[in-house]
């Protein structure tokens, strides 16, 4: 007999792309209505994101006020909507495996994704923008970065922006380094390693697509933390976008591109017994979820997961190991923290805040719900205004600490859901706080230059 609710922590199925199956419109449909009869039974979600109450709106209107009643061709317009966040299979739904009604919101919608795809039926504008690699080579070219900079700020070169790759005229969009993450990364001041019984006393860098052509400095607080703490590390010799951007699209071929490209270099350090280290939460959680549950018979697709850390995984598990210095000269003052999606849905805990609480003179306001960027999502004209009302929630939220006082700092892990957490401040007039990276803070917290 089935049980009502998780009594057990849920599970995921690997992910079965190659099948003739997946791609099956009729077959994915028939999954579709029976997942979105559960949903509309349940209604638990409706205010995770916009796919919930898009699909409950499209029931609610129909004929019959039940799924039946819904036109298929609707259905893309819930599917459009999912982000794959993965918040309300982690967080909310009662009927995740091992429930016998095993229910995947998120990988149905990605198998939906993915038909829309394989059909050609995605955008040009939108491979491009979830073509991190390509837009990033312009990073770190004199004067051409200036320009490109400079042009994106203008109100016509986002007016044809928008009309050319749909990108939304009001929404941030963040400026290209003028020197990348992993040309200016210096080399590590620490060479003795030291093993810890929960951590690996050296730590590979994956720089990230954001962090190597947007927010370098991001990476190098990062490094000055490892060398504060005498970590050795090193930069991933070669890497290629993780493929989250490719993934959210439907575009499981280039996902798969990038897996060849990144997995066999980063197996080799987790073989010489690196601890990975990538400080984009979406990032790291692709290669501790989905290309394993893409490839779950690959073993160097396994040992990189199993070597992959968030960069607060790390360092409170350094401290467990008696291996981090906690000794803070710089007090942070007020600072309101929000925990990303993808930072929640690997499992890892509330690392960050727990650090950032180790800091005298610091006060920290926590909140966990999503921001609404998402991605590419986030800046596009179709769902930018979606994504601020969605985060609207967190920035109100943000905006006070607990005992109503304004912050000095705003912050997030995902550094596109801070600087949109920020825009929201601006639009809903809630403040002007600086923005600042977690491990910005720590390593300004450490009184380090």
């Amino acid at each position: 007999m089935a049980t009502e609710g998780n009594l057990q922590a849920p599970t995921r199925h690997p992910l079965d792309w190659k099948s003739p199956e997946f791609y099956d419109e009729a077959s994915c449909f028939k999954e579709l209505e029976r997942i979105f009869d559960i949903c509309h039974g349940c209604r638990r979600c409706v205010s995770l994101c916009a796919a919930f109450p898009t699909l409950f709106d499209l029931v609610d209107e129909g004929p019959t006020g039940e799924v039946d009643g819904v036109d298929k061709k609707d259905y893309w317009k819930v599917v459009n909507q999912c982000y794959m966040c993965d918040l309300c299979y982690m967080t909310k739904c009662p009927y995740t495996p091992p429930h016998p009604w095993n229910l995947d919101f998120p990988h149905t919608m990605l198998r939906a994704k993915a038909i829309k795809f394989k059909k050609g039926e995605v955008h040009a504008a939108e491979r491009f923008l979830a073509s991190t690699d390509v837009h990033g080579q312009f990073a770190g070219i004199p004067i051409v970065v200036q320009v490109a900079n400079a042009v994106t700020h203008t109100k016509a070169a986002r007016s044809v922006l928008e009309s050319v790759a749909g990108v939304d005229r009001d929404a941030w969009l963040p400026d290209l380094a003028t020197q990348r993450f992993r040309w200016a990364a210096p080399k590590a001041k620490a060479s003795r390693v030291v093993d810890g019984e929960k951590t690996p006393g050296k730590v590979a860098i994956f720089s990230t697509c954001y962090i190597n052509y947007n927010e370098p400095g991001i990476g190098l607080d990062l490094l000055k933390i490892l060398d504060h703490n005498e970590v050795p590390y090193v930069i991933v010799e070669k890497e290629r976008c993780c493929g989250m951007p490719k993934l959210e699209l439907g575009d499981l071929e280039s996902v798969d591109a990038a897996k060849r490209a990144n997995i066999p270099v980063l197996a080799r350090y987790a073989r010489e017994g690196y601890a990975i280290l990538a400080a984009v939460p979406s990032c790291a959680l692709m290669f501790k979820q989905e290309i394993p549950l893409m490839y779950p018979e690959d073993a160097e697709v396994q040992l990189v997961k199993e070597h992959m850390w968030d960069p607060f995984e790390y360092l409170m598990a350094r401290k467990r190991d008696g291996l981090l210095k906690t000794e803070f000269p710089r007090p942070l003052g007020k600072v309101s923290y929000q925990i990303p999606c993808h930072g929640r849905v690997q499992n890892i805990g509330r690392k960050t805040e727990e650090m950032l609480k180790m800091i005298p003179g610091t006060d920290i306001h926590t909140v966990e719900r999503c921001s609404g960027h998402a991605g590419t999502y986030g800046v596009k004209k179709a769902t930018h205004q979606t994504a601020m009302k969605i985060g609207k929630p967190v920035f109100k939220a943000m905006a006070q600490m607990k005992d109503g006082s304004p912050p000095d700092y705003i912050s997030s892990d995902c550094p596109l859901g801070g600087h949109h957490i920020a825009q929201g401040f601006e639009v809903n007039q809630l403040g002007t706080p600086e923005l600042k990276h977690p491990l910005t803070l720590v390593r300004q917290a450490y009184g380090l230059d």
